[in-house]
């Protein structure tokens, strides 16, 4: 267990991530309106017509309630907005911040919201994919913020990042260490949580994110490096 605190990146093209403060700022809103001052039930039924339920979105499963606000697959959106309780709030938005704002510099404002949407898509995919079924609504950021993360890795691996160790030790390590770990660890997490498509938290959401990111970001990696060091042409690979 780890949350980061700082990286060593420093913005080179915009001024502002304007993007990432954006996104930020809902998260928080949604949060507050929503799920910080209602009960129980009241969560239930915005998390069920919100979120992701597999089994409604594949037509597999009679819907959980009646209250059905937006059709299905626009949920594949909404559901990124949603969060069920202030640590998982807290702690999408701490990455977010630590990450994002070299990779809303090196995509572009409008790219990056579309890598940021496009991964939380995926992420919502493959949780489907694997739980067809599941009657249990996905919500949170993480799907999209872990398509941040793969981003990270490709573009700068060799960045250093203070990172706070078991929530009390402090340490500098490079990121490749740093996310690649974290990746392992969703999927050994999702390897022993298998038997169960419906656990709580949805390894599989943080790993297509993650792969997401990873690879439109690998597959545009020279454009994005251009862009960041114009004056020193094409970059070698690391």
């Amino acid at each position: 267990m780890f949350i980061p605190l700082h990286d060593s990146t420093p913005l080179k093209v915009i001024r502002f991530q304007a993007v990432t403060i954006t996104i930020i700022a809902l998260n928080v809103v949604m949060y507050l309106t929503t799920g910080a001052l209602n009960s129980e039930a009241v969560l239930d039924q915005i998390a069920s017509g919100w979120g992701v339920v597999p089994g409604e979105l594949t037509h597999s499963a009679a819907p959980i309630l009646t209250y059905d606000p937006v059709a299905e697959p626009f949920t594949l959106v909404t559901y990124m907005f949603l969060h069920a309780g202030w640590w998982h709030l807290i702690s999408n938005m701490l990455f977010l911040w630590v990450f994002a704002d070299n990779i809303e510099d090196a995509y572009g404002h409008a790219a990056f919201a579309f890598l940021y949407l496009m991964s939380g898509v995926v992420a919502a995919l493959l949780y489907v994919l694997l739980a067809p079924g599941s009657r249990v609504p996905l919500v949170g950021a993480s799907g999209a913020v872990s398509g941040i993360l793969g981003a990270y890795v490709v573009l700068f691996p060799k960045a250093r990042v203070w990172i706070l160790l078991f929530l009390r030790i402090p340490l500098r390590i490079g990121a490749l260490w740093v996310l690649g770990g974290w990746f392992l660890l969703q999927v050994f997490s999702w390897w022993m949580d298998r038997a169960d498509p419906e656990a709580g938290i949805a390894w599989a959401a943080h790993i297509g994110g993650f792969i997401a990111g990873a690879g439109l970001t690998y597959a545009i990696r020279r454009r994005l490096w251009l862009r960041l060091e114009p004056e020193s042409g094409d970059l070698a690979e690391t």
